[in-house]
């Protein structure tokens, strides 16, 4: 029997309409200091089944979407971290994003178990399924917090920077060994034994571990050794790489994410052939990913159902903003008494929810927990009260602190970079009168031994710095120079 073949034009067309959709929002929004984030989850909303109409419920596939734009989330946040920045501030990092999750998990488990206790909760929550909830919700999200940082080009005192990106980076694992570990338990078999929970705690974290530092360094030397003609292909090799380390570790029962998250670290701070268009292509697909993850979140919850719970949710929501994540922050970070109040209570507004704790909040669904409807639905909500009261926020509590720096950007007036594995570094310097006191040809100028000019810029125009060249004050010279002679000019 003969089958009509299948049109995928709709799907390319509602699907690019989207998009572009959700680009317009947050464009728009970010003007008025919405986390562009935010918006594109209300345009999935917008489109979805209480909107205009799509209809879109597959779990399966929303898990699957979320776990390729997470896998590179994380990948991507750990290659733009410095190693130098964060060995500074491992020990804060570290308890944020592993003792922190837990005190989380603690706090806000224990809200919902009380707004049981005393009728007011929208769904009857034993200990266990409390604690499911707020395991969820433990970390806070790399995606949300990455971008925002990145969009806002903010610097802040104290390292709080690098904090913030270890944590988020870090913290998503944890949470997600809490999520699966308290599912085990709640739905019994044996599987559900402490001692197997504590078996599999222990495997997740040394397998992932130990894959994310065997990747982290093999894979600089295949792409430095490779060869490639086509230079456009070393990010596909490298993302090649990115999705073997997480599919490999998963495999042997360790954690994917955290794998791919050192793995990301350990690479970003070694020198690469092409980092540059690695780099971009990394930015580039991290926020297609996003963007489509988001929109896809705004499809997938039905927003109808979300009315009957959003007391509830809100309330939890401003129980964990301001009681729950402060409060965990406070005790993570007894013992590291350099960073002041000030930074502190940062840390503790920073605690973004976003697209993560949503795609967390699916595994109960596919576990058919009692209630996993519900729970899923209060996540949300919750989500949404994060992203636009904390994220939204942001600038204006770091300024209200004084931790905000404003940094000056260093602008390229050539546009071009010297591969960092030659060994050399270039520098832009502009001509001075006092520079052309012994005349005023390039052959004249007083540069170190080391030191070549390969170009010469005037306004607009490009010269090649033969040596009569007869310069003028204000030339941008771009000058080359072997990295480790060449001292602070």
């Amino acid at each position: 029997m003969d089958h009509a073949p299948v049109a995928f034009e709709p799907y390319l067309l509602v699907g690019s309409f989207l998009m572009l959709a959700g680009i317009i929002a947050g464009k728009v929004g970010t003007r008025f200091g919405v986390p562009a984030l935010l918006l594109f989850l209300i345009t999935g909303m917008l489109f979805g089944s209480a909107g205009l109409g799509i209809q879109y419920n597959d779990t399966n596939k929303t898990q699957f979407v979320g776990m390729i734009a997470l896998t590179v989330i994380l990948f991507f946040g750990g290659f733009e971290t410095k190693l130098k920045e964060m060995r500074t501030v491992l020990g804060p990092g570290i308890m944020l994003s592993t003792v922190g999750v837990i005190l989380t998990t603690l706090c806000l488990g224990g809200f919902f178990y009380g707004m049981d206790l005393i009728g007011w909760a929208p769904v009857h929550f034993t200990f266990p399924i409390a604690l499911l909830l707020a395991a969820t919700m433990s970390s806070t999200d790399s995606a949300s917090v990455f971008a925002l940082l990145r969009s806002k080009n903010m610097h802040l005192k104290e390292g709080l920077r690098p904090i913030l990106e270890l944590e988020s980076g870090s913290n998503d694992p944890m949470a997600y060994m809490l999520t699966i570990a308290l599912i085990q338990y709640i739905t019994g078999g044996t599987d559900g034994s402490w001692g197997s929970i504590l078996v599999t705690f222990l495997l997740q974290f040394s397998v992932g571990g130990l894959m994310g530092y065997i990747f982290g360094r093999i894979t600089p030397a295949i792409l430095n050794k490779a060869n490639i003609g086509n230079g456009a292909l070393y990010p596909i090799l490298l993302l090649c790489f990115v999705f073997l380390t997480f599919s490999s570790t998963s495999l042997l029962h360790g954690n994917g994410y955290l794998a791919v998250y050192i793995m990301g670290v350990l690479v970003g701070n070694k020198k690469l052939v092409h980092k540059k268009s690695i780099e971009t292509f990394f930015d580039g697909l991290t926020w297609l990913l996003q963007i489509s993850l988001f929109i896809i979140l705004g499809l997938f919850v039905d927003a109808q159902s979300l009315l009957p719970i959003t007391g509830f949710a809100v309330l939890a929501g401003l129980f964990m903003i301001f009681v729950a994540r402060p409060l965990a922050v406070q005790l993570s970070l007894i013992f590291f008494p350099s960073i002041s109040m000030r930074g502190r209570s940062f840390l503790s507004w920073v605690g973004l929810r976003g697209a993560v704790p949503i795609i967390f909040a699916t595994y109960p669904m596919m576990s058919q927990v009692e209630g996993a409807e519900t729970l899923f639905n209060i996540v949300y909500v919750i989500t949404l009260l994060s992203l636009l009261i904390q994220g939204s926020t942001l600038p204006a509590v770091a300024r209200f602190l004084g931790l905000d720096e404003e940094v000056k950007v260093k602008v390229s007036h050539f546009g071009v970079e010297i591969p960092q594995y030659t060994g050399a570094k270039m520098v832009e310097r502009t001509v001075t009168s006092k520079m052309l006191r012994e005349g005023n040809k390039l052959m004249e100028l007083d540069l170190k031994e080391e030191e070549l000019v390969i170009l010469v810029r005037r306004g607009e125009n490009y010269m090649v710095p033969k040596g009569k060249l007869e310069l003028e004050v204000g030339d941008i010279l771009l000058i080359v120079y072997e990295q480790n002679t060449q001292q602070s000019a």
